[in-house]
C-alpha cells in the first residue's frame, strides 16, 4: 500500500518538473532567439512478484507472462527544441535573424570562451564593437583582399577570430576614413557618328575626371576629331589631350588614332581594328599635377577598344573609371553574406568585417547559459572552426529582422491542462492511500 503513495510523489514531482519547464516557456514567449524546452517522463524500476514462464509442449501448459509492480515516474529528459522560430521585420540595420542552422559567435573578451547565441539584437558600443545586448562581442574577420577575377573582396576566413568593430582594426586601422585612391583606369564605350566622319573637322568632346595619390580631383578631356572621309578604307578618328589647370600631360602621348572598319564586306564593320595604328589595346598617358602639389605623377590606361562607330549620334563616354577622392564614414550595412559594409562620402563603399557562424552535429546538446546563449558540450559536438554565412548549412543572413521564440502557445496551454489533471490526479492517489491506511489502522477498533 505504500507503494501507491510512493508512486504518487513521485507523479507529483515528474509533473511539477513539467509545468517549471511549461512556466519557462510561456515566460520566454517574446524572448528573441529564445528555445523551447520539452520535458518527457520515463517509468521507474518495477518490482517483479513473478517471473514468466514458456509454454510446455508436453504437458500442453500455455505460458505466463511476468507480473511486475511498478514505483512511479521519473523524469527521462528535458530536451532543447531547437526548431526555428518566426522572424519579426524591425528595420534596424544591426538586427539580424539566420535563415539556417547556424549560431552567432561571440566572445566576452580575449580570454573568455567562446558562447553561441540565436538572437540577433546587435547594437554599436561607444568605440564602434558590433556587441550583444550584454556586452558580449561579435566574432568574425576583419582582415581581406581584392580578388581582381571576381572583382570583389574576400576575407581570410582562415584567420583566427576578432571582435567586429565598423571603426577601427589592426588590420585596415582608422575605417572612418577612407584614404584616396589614384586613378589608373579609364575605359571608354559608345558611338562615334559615321555620318559625321565625312566631314574630317566633326570632333567630339569626351571629359572625365581623374584622381592623384592624395585626392586631388583633375578634369580631363578627350577630343575625337574625324580624319578620314574615305568610304572604301577604314576611318580614323584623332584622339588629343591637353594639358588642363592644375596639371600637365608630359609623357606617354598626348594624343593618336583610332580606326573603325567600314564598308558591308569588312567583317569589323563599325568596330575599332586599330589604336594608334597597331593591334586594339589600352594606351597610357602620364599626368603630372602642377605645383606646389606633392601629388607623384600618375599612369592613367586609356580604353578605346569598345567604342563604335555607325550611323547613329555621337554619344561617347568616360563609362568606367577607377580612382577616387578622401571619403568619410556616413553609414554601414551587413549583407546576407554577414559582410559589414561602409558607405563613405566618396560614394564609394568598402567591406569592413564579415560575421562568422558556427554549426554543430548535435545542437540539442547545447547547454542553456541564460543570456540567450549557449555554450557546446562534450555531447554538442566541439566548436572547432567558424565559417561564412550560407556555407556548411549555415543559412543566409536576414537583415533588418530578428528571430523569436519558437515557443508555441496553443501548445503549452494543452500541455499546461494535461499537466494539471496529471498533478491532480497524482493527489488523489496519494489521498486514496492514506484513506486506506487510515481503514487499516482503524481495524483495531
Amino acid at each position: 500500500m505504500m507503494r501507491s503513495m510512493y508512486s504518487g510523489v513521485s507523479g507529483l514531482r515528474v509533473h511539477q518538473t513539467r509545468m517549471d519547464v511549461i512556466g519557462n516557456n510561456i515566460a520566454n514567449v517574446n524572448t528573441v532567439g529564445f528555445k523551447s524546452g520539452r520535458v518527457i517522463f520515463s517509468d521507474v524500476f518495477s518490482q517483479l512478484s513473478r517471473g514468466a514462464s514458456g509454454p510446455n509442449a508436453d504437458t500442453g501448459r500455455g505460458g505466463t507472462n511476468p507480473m511486475q509492480i511498478g514505483l512511479g515516474a521519473n523524469v527521462y529528459s528535458i530536451d532543447n527544441m531547437m526548431t526555428r522560430g518566426s522572424v519579426q521585420r524591425t528595420d534596424n540595420p544591426t538586427d539580424l535573424a539566420i535563415d539556417g542552422e547556424g549560431f552567432f559567435v561571440v566572445r566576452g573578451g580575449q580570454f573568455d570562451t567562446f558562447k553561441f547565441t540565436r538572437a540577433g539584437n546587435f547594437t554599436l558600443d561607444a568605440v564602434g564593437n558590433l556587441v550583444t545586448s550584454s556586452g558580449l562581442n561579435v566574432m568574425g574577420w576583419q582582415l581581406y583582399a581584392y580578388d581582381k577575377a571576381t572583382d570583389s573582396y574576400v576575407f581570410d576566413t582562415e584567420q583566427p577570430l576578432e571582435g567586429i568593430n565598423i571603426y577601427t582594426d589592426t588590420h585596415n586601422g582608422n575605417k572612418r576614413i577612407l584614404a584616396p585612391q589614384a586613378t589608373s583606369f579609364a575605359a571608354f564605350t559608345g558611338n562615334l557618328d559615321a555620318d559625321a566622319a565625312d566631314n574630317a573637322t566633326s570632333a567630339m568632346n569626351v571629359p572625365f575626371i581623374v584622381y592623384d595619390e592624395i585626392g586631388n580631383k583633375h578634369d580631363i578631356n578627350v577630343r575625337f576629331t574625324a580624319t578620314s572621309t574615305n568610304p572604301n578604307v577604314d576611318r580614323t578618328w584623332s584622339w588629343e589631350i591637353t594639358s588642363g589647370a592644375g596639371y600637365s600631360v608630359t609623357a606617354g602621348g598626348t594624343g593618336g588614332t583610332v580606326t573603325f572598319g567600314t564598308g558591308s564586306a569588312n567583317a569589323k564593320n563599325g568596330i575599332v581594328t586599330a589604336v594608334n595604328g597597331a593591334a586594339p589595346a589600352a594606351v597610357n598617358i602620364q599626368i603630372t599635377p602642377s605645383a606646389p602639389s606633392i601629388a607623384s605623377p600618375l599612369t592613367v590606361s586609356l580604353d578605346f577598344t569598345k567604342m563604335t562607330q555607325y550611323a547613329s549620334v555621337s554619344n561617347a563616354k568616360a563609362s568606367k573609371v577607377d580612382g577616387y577622392e578622401t571619403g568619410t564614414f556616413q553609414t554601414f550595412s551587413i549583407g546576407s553574406d554577414g559582410v559589414v559594409s561602409a558607405i563613405y562620402s566618396n560614394g564609394q563603399m568598402k567591406p569592413l568585417a564579415q560575421i562568422a557562424l558556427a554549426t554543430f552535429e548535435n545542437p540539442g546538446g547545447l547547454l542553456k547559459e541564460g543570456d540567450n546563449l549557449f555554450s557546446q558540450t562534450t555531447n554538442s559536438g566541439a566548436f572547432t572552426r567558424a565559417v561564412r554565412p550560407t556555407y556548411e548549412g549555415t543559412g543566409q543572413l536576414a537583415p533588418g529582422t530578428l528571430e523569436m521564440s519558437n515557443v508555441d502557445l496553443s501548445r503549452e496551454f494543452s500541455d499546461m491542462i494535461v499537466t494539471q489533471r496529471g498533478f491532480q490526479a497524482n493527489t488523489r492517489i496519494i489521498t486514496t492511500s492514506d484513506e486506506m491506511l487510515q481503514e487499516l489502522v482503524n481495524l483495531k477498533r
